[in-house]
Formats: structure tokens, C-alpha cells, sequence
């Protein structure tokens, strides 16, 4: 069978569901760390638990710009709504950065800044998805990703997250930068994803 045979019998079978299924029912209060939400500001428990998996918490662009221009990561792509707010201020600092990401050139761009959809403060997650990130390949596949987002997009707790999601049909939690640990339980970071996961709050 094709893959073309494949997707359409998927479709096929898929159209015929008009709704999501409810969410089962379960008492929230138990289904979360609240050990992992101490500070009262959500920005301060998200910044917390997102450096305890590896993340960088940062508040200003010149934050980024720093850490950018000191590991000599000048290339990069920018969503084009954030360029005003953002990518002028790298293009001033002499970064070289560019607002259409061109698939055939990945391994040109260092680093990438989206919008993020929100975040987690409980699990220190960024959350990407398709109708807010202007190309998700830019979030996925340079070493550095950089998830824009507010202060009030930032959600308690990992049910909160959930109840949250909406009718996007790609959602992507990033807890850091992507690891793992399948050979030999050595942890090695930046294997399918990002090496370094910036949350940039504006």
C-alpha cells in the first residue's frame, strides 16, 4: 500500500469524528506538584523549573544577545511578527537575521526565534503549536530555539495546560532542550531537537 493509500484511508477514517472525546474526569488538586509552584509569580516557578531541566529563563533581549554573541550563534531566523521587538534589536548588535526560513538551508540557521503559545510553570515546559509559531521546523531544528511569549500566557499547572489546548492540531511541550539517555543511561542533550532552549518573556 502507498503512502498516499495510507493518509487517505486515515482521513477517510478520521472525518467521520466530529468531536473530540470529553476529557475523563479527575480532581486536578491531586494530579500535580505543588511543590513545583511555590512562588506566588508564575513567571519566577516557570523560570525555576525550566533552568532544572537545562533551560534559560531570560526577561530582556539583551539577555539574548549576549548569550548569542558569546557563543558565536550570529545566524538565525526570526519570525517576522517579533522582528521589530526583537530581530532589529540582534540586527544592531550584528547578528545576521533573516525573517522567511528556507527548508533547504537547516544547517545555516543557528538559532531560531518563534512565538511560543504559552508555558508551564509546574513542569518549566514552553508550549509551541502550529497556529502561534510561524514555522515550526525554525523551533525544531537549529541548536538554539528561542519561545517568545507573555506573562499572562502562562499557565499553572500541566492540567491547566491540557484543558488549554484548543483546536490546534500540532502541540509540541518543550522541557528544556531535547535529551536523552537510551545509550548506556548517558544523558546527551541537543540530539533531535534543540541543544539550548531559551523561554524569552516580553
Amino acid at each position: 500500500m502507498s503512502r498516499s493509500q495510507i493518509l487517505s484511508k486515515i482521513r477517510e477514517t478520521t472525518d467521520n469524528l466530529k468531536e473530540k472525546a470529553a476529557y475523563p474526569d479527575y480532581d486536578t488538586s491531586v494530579m500535580h506538584s505543588a511543590v513545583k509552584l511555590t512562588e506566588p509569580d508564575l513567571w519566577k516557578s516557570f523560570s525555576a523549573n525550566f533552568k532544572a531541566v537545562n533551560g534559560r529563563a531570560m526577561d530582556c533581549v539583551a539577555q539574548l544577545i549576549e548569550f548569542l554573541d558569546g557563543n558565536n550563534q550570529r545566524t538565525g531566523y526570526c519570525d517576522p511578527d517579533l522582528f521589530d521587538s526583537i530581530g532589529s534589536q540582534l540586527v544592531a548588535a550584528g547578528l545576521t537575521v533573516e525573517t522567511s526560513y528556507d527548508r533547504d538551508r537547516y544547517d545555516d540557521y543557528q538559532f531560531g526565534i518563534t512565538r511560543a503559545t504559552g508555558a508551564i510553570a509546574e513542569s518549566g515546559s514552553l508550549i509551541i503549536d502550529d497556529f502561534k509559531t510561524s514555522q515550526r521546523l525554525a523551533a525544531l531544528s537549529p541548536w538554539v530555539h528561542v519561545g517568545v511569549l507573555k506573562k499572562d500566557e502562562i499557565l499553572r499547572t500541566i492540567p491547566d495546560a491540557i484543558t488549554a489546548f484548543g483546536d490546534a492540531p500540532n502541540i509540541i511541550w518543550c522541557t528544556g532542550p531535547s535529551k536523552t539517555a537510551d545509550v548506556e543511561g548517558i544523558l546527551i542533550e541537543g540530539v533531535h531537537g534543540p541543544g539550548e532552549q531559551i523561554a524569552l518573556l516580553v
